[in-house]
C-alpha cells in the first residue's frame, strides 16, 4: 500500500473545475478550456506523498521550470499561456500558478540519461544494458555514459512505479513517428539543458520530460528540469564509483531508510512526519539549486 498519507481536499475556486489530485500538482479546467495548474509544497519519496510540506517548493518548481521554458523555445514550445493568477483564487497560489494549453497528452515519461545512476544502473548491474540498450563494460554508479540515451517509463497512478520500458514498446504505444519525435525532442532538450547547468557547475546527470499534441504540435508540458524531475550533482563533487551529493529530496529518502526515522519501507505503514531540521535542509537544497542555476537570487 502507498500513495498519499493524507490526501488533501482541493481548493474550491469559482470559474475553476478541480479535475485531479497528483503527488504535487493540482490540475483545474478554467472558463475557456485552458488548464490551470498549482504546483503544492507536497513532496512523496518511496511512492508515498508525505504528510510533511517543504516551504515554498512549489513556488521553486514552477519558477525554475518557467526559466527553462525560456530557454528551450527554440527547441519545442511550452504548453504555457500565462502566470496570471486566476480571479478569486487564493493568494497562496501566487507564484505557483500556471495557466496551460490543454494538450492531447503523450502516456510516456520521457527520461535521458548522461549519467549512470538510479535504476539504471540496477539494470546495468545485472544486464549491461538500460532499456535494452546494450552499454559497455566497466561502468559504476555516476559514470559519464558515452552519448545521452533516451530510456522511456510509463506513467504511473499516485503510489504506483513508473516502469522503464523500450523504445521498440514506445513505438507500438504511440506509433514510429511519434516515438521518433519524443526521442530526437527530449534528447535535443536534455543536450541545451546539460550545456547551461554545466556552465553554472551543475551535473544534469538525468531528466524526465512529458510531452503532447496541440493538434500537428509537440509541445512540453508539466513542470520542466527542477528538482523534482531531475537529478543534479555538483560538479565538483561528482566521483564515480558512488552515490553523488545532489540537489533534491535525498536528504528526506536518507533520513525516511535511517533508524533514527523508525520506519519500514517494505512494510504497509505510511512514513512519519519530517522533523523540521529535514524539512529546512530540504528547502534550502531547492532553493540553492534555483539560485545556481538561475544565477538569481531566492526571494
Amino acid at each position: 500500500m502507498s500513495g498519499f498519507v493524507e490526501k488533501p481536499e482541493p481548493v474550491e475556486v469559482p470559474g475553476l473545475v478541480h479535475l485531479h489530485t497528483g503527488k504535487v500538482r493540482e490540475l483545474y479546467q478554467n472558463e475557456a478550456g485552458d488548464l490551470v495548474m498549482v504546483a503544492s509544497d507536497r513532496l512523496s519519496a518511496y511512492d508515498w506523498v508525505l504528510p510533511t510540506e517543504i516551504p515554498d517548493k512549489g513556488r521553486v518548481l514552477t519558477q525554475l521550470s518557467l526559466w527553462w521554458f525560456d530557454r528551450l523555445a527554440d527547441l519545442v514550445p511550452s504548453h504555457v499561456l500565462s502566470t496570471d493568477l486566476p480571479a478569486g483564487a487564493p493568494a497562496d497560489w501566487a507564484g505557483r500558478t500556471l495557466i496551460c494549453k490543454s494538450l492531447k497528452m503523450l502516456p510516456v515519461e520521457c527520461v535521458a540519461r548522461g549519467y549512470l545512476t538510479g535504476s539504471g544502473l540496477a539494470e546495468y548491474r545485472e544486464f549491461r544494458t538500460v532499456c535494452g540498450l546494450a552499454l559497455p563494460e566497466g561502468l559504476v554508479d555516476g559514470s559519464e555514459l558515452p552519448a545521452p540515451i533516451f530510456t522511456p517509463a510509463t506513467k504511473a497512478e499516485v503510489g504506483e512505479h513508473d516502469e522503464n520500458v523500450s523504445y521498440e514498446e514506445v513505438a507500438r504505444q504511440v506509433g514510429a513517428e511519434t516515438a521518433a519525435q519524443l526521442r530526437q525532442a527530449t534528447l535535443a532538450v536534455y543536450g541545451r539543458a546539460r550545456g547551461i547547468a554545466r556552465d553554472r557547475g551543475i551535473i544534469l546527470a538525468d531528466t524526465k520530460f512529458e510531452f503532447g499534441f496541440d493538434n500537428d504540435t509537440l509541445v512540453l508540458a508539466d513542470e520542466v528540469l527542477t528538482p523534482d524531475s531531475s537529478r543534479f550533482w555538483p560538479a565538483d563533487e561528482w566521483q564515480p564509483g558512488r552515490a553523488q551529493p545532489s540537489f533534491d529530496k535525498q536528504y528526506v529518502r536518507d533520513w525516511l531508510t535511517s533508524a533514527e526515522s523508525g520506519w519500514d519501507r517494505r512494510s504497509e505503514q505510511p512514513p512519519p512526519a519530517l522533523p523540521e531540521r529535514v524539512v529546512e535542509a530540504t528547502r534550502a537544497k531547492y532553493i540553492e539549486a534555483y539560485e545556481r542555476l538561475t544565477g538569481q537570487s531566492w526571494s
